[in-house]
């Protein structure tokens, strides 16, 4: 069993970094589409990841539709701001990939006008012009997604 955590052209390395000893710690594969903010040998991104590299299964993308066209069995949803659904309101499966854009712009409006039935949210307090740092997010929607599966194989 695997979930999944993509990263649409992420900008700033630390969050990178957290969300890949995330996925090093929950045997979750980590999929980063380019372009990158950053060298993945930027020394900000593998202090964040601490030592915990060898660990992450990484995929390398040069596009989105790339990381479709590999994964077609994939169960795809997509955090937004603008969803209408809760992260948890959704029963994840086997095989789920959730989908997190960049930093100050979030996913494309394409992206998420032809995915609208799996976006997905964190509640938080509205009018507010930001919204929670991106390692945290993917943080609340994975471990949801573990709980729901039991937590796989982890103790």
């Amino acid at each position: 069993m695997a979930l999944n955590i993509v990263l649409v052209e992420p900008e700033i390395p630390h969050n990178t970094g957290s969300i890949a000893r995330t996925c090093a710690l929950t045997e979750t594969r980590l999929h980063l589409v380019k372009p990158l903010g950053f060298s993945v040998d930027d020394k900000h991104l593998k202090r964040a990841g601490l030592d915990y590299w060898h660990l992450v299964d990484i995929i390398y993308y040069d596009s989105f539709d790339e990381v479709l066209k590999n994964n077609p069995d994939g169960i795809f949803y997509y955090a937004t701001t603008k969803a209408s659904k809760n992260y948890s309101e959704f029963t994840y499966r086997d095989n789920s990939f959730f989908v997190f854009g960049k930093e100050t712009k979030g996913l494309s409006e394409s992206i998420l006008s032809s995915n609208k039935e799996t976006l997905i949210r964190i509640p938080m307090k509205k009018n507010i012009a930001r919204s929670l740092n991106l390692s945290n997010s993917a943080n609340i929607i994975i471990y949801e997604a573990l709980r729901q599966l039991d937590f796989l194989s982890l103790k």
